[in-house]
């Protein structure tokens, strides 16, 4: 198949490239990039007054398989991804049971190649069934294909096994994902402790919790000379001990999302579950330090922590329901109305820290819009207007705290591997 883009300005961070072009696909790698391309014989798409960017990448989802597929599957996951011009997602193993074995991120790879429209990469447990006492089978998982290690939705409270974790992947060069928030501070905690918090008559999760494990973290990693990221940060003072630990040469990432940075605790409604989230939304000051995180580097990726549940989970008083919400098709939306459009944060750098710079922290060979590479691109019309609707949602999530919200800016044409999978909002 051959696919021609015509006319939109491509912007590809990771070779500094900002400029009207043509895009050429054939055979699903890139064939050429530059101006006034012909190619006889294959689809055209005007891309004219668009923005061609390489294939989005999230780091950090919740397809919940195997186990929860009530919640989402890979294929609903992966729809939901296209529709929002994400091409290569990879899931975390807190499913039920764990992906703590090279059988089962085997199997998984299979299930996403039968049934995914999008690359589905897999992270691995640290831990024997996310328990924290005994490590998983990382090297034979490795050689299955996992792409990093998380205990995500735990926080490993013994440091030495995770030390152990750091030392054994520090040969790999795999990083270790980890959730943080120091569990003895936030037990039944629904909210950001503060003032809304008080207001409400809600336990609180203070951002301490996080500091803390945030700065254990990262002091394990340098001492085992390993990689650590963060997992959606949120917290003022976590930003500031991962931009000092950079500083001094730690191999420490970090990652945020679109509702930590464009959200406060003040969003907070008894009656509107959807805003129950883990870590929790923080403070303006947290959200403003996040923003200066993201411009000054400290941050390297921008995921969604894209986290379903069944209607009748969340359909429950706030302290009981689950965490989370789905954000694959809305967060792009979120990034271009509530940053890019009111002169936050420029377009370059949003499409940045959602291709190349995740791409890099997993070592995946992604993110890039080269000669040969893998055709895996994204068209974003940014002056688009569209209504938050979850009647139209792919993913079987319904819970948003968008739901409503008239957004400016979306994805319109998903294409990977040389295939449309997605266009005009339609997957294929």
């Amino acid at each position: 198949m051959k696919l021609l883009i015509k006319g939109g300005r491509v912007i590809n961070p990771a070779e500094k490239f900002d400029k009207i072009a043509d895009v050429l696909v054939e055979d699903g790698k890139i064939k050429a990039i530059g101006e006034n391309l012909e190619a006889a014989g294959a689809e055209v798409y005007d891309a004219t007054g668009k923005v061609v960017t390489p294939g989005l990448i999230d780091l950090h989802v919740h397809f919940r398989e195997p186990g929860q597929e009530a919640k989402e599957d890979f294929e609903s996951g992966a729809n939901a991804a296209a529709a929002g011009g994400f091409t290569t997602v990879c899931t975390m193993p807190n499913t039920k049971p764990a992906v703590d074995d090279a059988a089962m991120v085997r199997s998984l790879e299979k299930r996403a190649e039968d049934v995914a429209k999008v690359h589905v990469k897999i992270i691995g447990a640290v831990t024997k069934g996310q328990e924290g006492k005994e490590l998983a089978e990382l090297g034979d998982m490795i050689e299955a294909g996992a792409v990093a290690f998380s205990d995500d939705g735990h926080y490993d409270q013994k440091a030495k096994v995770l030390l152990n974790a750091f030392d054994y992947l520090h040969t790999f060069d795999k990083v270790i994902v980890n959730h943080d928030e120091e569990t003895s501070l936030v037990e039944d905690g629904v909210m950001n402790e503060g003032h809304r918090s008080a207001m409400l008559g809600l336990k609180g999760r203070p951002t301490v919790a996080e500091d803390i494990a945030v700065a254990r973290d990262i002091m394990l990693a340098e001492y085992a000379g390993s990689r650590v990221h963060v997992a959606h940060i949120s917290s003022a003072r976590a930003v500031d001990i991962v931009r000092q630990a950079k500083k001094r040469g730690v191999r420490v990432t970090c990652e945020v999302t679109p509702q930590h940075l464009t959200m406060t605790d003040e969003c907070v409604n008894l009656f509107d579950t959807s805003t129950k989230i883990n870590p929790p939304l923080r403070a303006q000051k947290d959200c403003e330090a996040l923003l200066e995180g993201l411009k000054d580097g400290t941050i390297d990726a921008i995921v969604t922590d894209h986290s379903p549940h069944a209607q009748e989970d969340k359909d429950r008083e706030y302290i009981y329901a689950p965490s989370g919400f789905p954000g694959l098709e809305t967060s792009l939306g979120i990034m271009l109305t509530d940053l890019y459009h009111q002169g936050k944060l420029d377009l370059t750098t949003i499409v940045s820290k959602m291709t190349c710079e995740p791409a890099k922290v997993f070592g995946m060979d992604a993110g890039t819009l080269a000669v040969g590479k893998n055709a895996d691109i994204t068209v974003i019309d940014p002056e688009l207007t569209w209504t938050v609707d979850e009647k139209k949602f792919y993913t079987k999530g319904s819970h948003s705290p968008f739901i409503g919200r008239e957004l400016k800016g979306k994805a319109v044409l998903t294409v990977v591997a040389g295939k449309i999978v997605m266009q005009d909002g339609e997957v294929l």
